[in-house]
């Protein structure tokens, strides 16, 4: 509640100036008497010091004031949108709203601001303030590097002024209940954020396979001292590309969670169906909002089933072909400068193109557990509550059936489930080799 009332009191000052400044605008555009003579004269409030998100924002990206207009203009529709109602004035001569105000009346009465908007706010008629507003939007801007706030062109033959001027739901969130939110999952941002409840004593692995684990934790950890401190950043690439392969249910989605618990960072799992998209140019805009954000955020994003789109690239046929072939150079150039951790899963490394083979800095084979490795996944996978029938032989269920650890898994919960339905009884033999043969059915084995 405290950040929640520190927001509302700065956005407060910040309104009411933003108030003024309009009311400036408009009595200078329209030739009425004005305190000032020029926009810029309406000085913002002194917000360092400021407990508030907001504040925050203004003071460490030392924000100025064309800035801090945009990102209060951004915030107004969310915030208070009846001060942008002057924007519905008409223009007698023309019977029409003043077009030089940019911006759209939306059906139901609120007023959408777009990047014409704040031109005209700033800097009237003034084609050279119009000129260095452009820089705002600059891919490099922290508006956009830090996805603050930007332009968002409703199809790509829309001008950049003319395109609605959008705050991101996670600054939004964060500058009005101080709360962290995370990006729609969805065809304009096709990466989910996941988690797991597990703990590294859970993961079960070759005690090669999490050596190298260990070896990413490690860069994850000491990464920017190596390549800042150390002065590394001239040498080597930004990020760490990593790719993990091996049988469906042996730990590599669980295992890039775990390396984001260990190391306070989300993990996106991207969504291949919604990266990949049939109109041209659509793939690499989607990816691009990715990778832009985790960037910045320091996410860990994760590729799962990754030969679906980084696969090997065919003999151009025709221009379906040519398009694949620009889809996979794309993302190799993306990946390789990546300033970040990118994480690809694959049940067969031999499906991935080799071009990003040898763009790849860890390369990490997770096999079907060994007996030794499936004991332990049978004694510590069950509850604690659970009951064993005195003849049942956890160790030798383990050398005979040679399963991933997601498939032992799944044969826990079967028998747990049978035990439970029937009265809370011990789990018996029976109920662990029926699963068993679930499992081995599921996968195409005799059972």
């Amino acid at each position: 509640m405290e950040m929640l009332c520190a927001n509302a009191q700065d956005l407060e000052r910040e309104l009411d100036w933003f108030a003024r400044v309009l009311g400036t605008r408009f009595k200078l555009y329209f030739g009425e008497p004005s305190e000032v003579g020029d926009v810029l004269e309406v000085s913002p409030p002194n917000l360092d010091g400021g407990d508030s998100e907001y504040a925050r924002i203004v003071t460490d990206y030392s924000l100025t004031f064309a800035e801090r207009l945009a990102l209060i203009l951004a915030l107004t529709p969310h915030i208070r949108p009846q001060l942008l109602d002057v924007f519905y004035t008409r223009n007698q001569t023309f019977d029409r709203r003043f077009t030089e105000f940019g911006g759209v009346a939306r059906p139901d009465g609120t007023f959408l601001p777009s990047t014409e908007t704040l031109a005209f706010i700033l800097g009237g008629n003034d084609l050279e303030r119009r000129f260095r507003l452009q820089t705002l939007f600059d891919p490099a801007h922290c508006f956009i590097r830090d996805g603050i706030l930007a332009p968002s062109p409703e199809n790509t033959d829309q001008p950049l002024m003319q395109a609605p001027l959008w705050i991101s739901e996670d600054a939004l969130a964060r500058l009005t209940g101080g709360r962290i939110q995370r990006p729609s999952f969805g065809a304009r941002f096709p990466a989910q954020f996941i988690e797991t409840n597990s703990k590294w004593d859970d993961l079960v692995l070759h005690p090669g396979t999490r050596a190298q684990v260990d070896e990413i934790a490690t860069w994850i950890e000491h990464g920017p001292t190596l390549m800042n401190e150390w002065g590394m950043g001239t040498k080597l690439r930004p990020g760490i590309r990593c790719l993990f392969h091996g049988p469906p249910g042996t730990g590599k989605t669980m295992t890039a969670c775990l390396l984001g618990q260990a190391t306070g960072r989300d993990v996106y799992k991207l969504d291949i169906s919604l990266v990949v998209s049939k109109y041209i140019g659509e793939t690499e805009k989607n990816l691009s909002r990715v990778f832009d954000q985790a960037q910045s955020k320091g996410w860990i994003l994760f590729f799962d089933e990754a030969d679906a789109i980084f696969g090997k690239r065919v003999e151009s046929r025709d221009a379906h072909d040519r398009y694949a072939n620009q889809e996979v150079a794309f993302l190799l150039q993306r990946i390789e400068t990546f300033d970040g951790i990118a994480i690809l899963a694959s049940n067969l490394k031999d499906n991935i193109d080799e071009a990003f083979l040898r763009r790849f800095e860890n390369i990490v084979y997770f096999p079907i557990p060994r007996a030794e490795e499936r004991q332990k996944l049978w004694r510590q996978g069950f509850s604690p509550k659970a009951r064993f029938a005195e003849d049942l032989d956890l160790d030798a269920l383990a050398r005979e059936h040679t399963l991933s650890g997601g498939a032992v898994m799944n044969v826990i919960r079967f028998a747990s489930l049978r035990a439970i339905a029937d009265g809370n009884r011990p789990i018996i033999t029976q109920d662990l080799v029926a699963g068993i043969r679930r499992e081995l059915t599921k996968e195409g084995k005799a059972a």
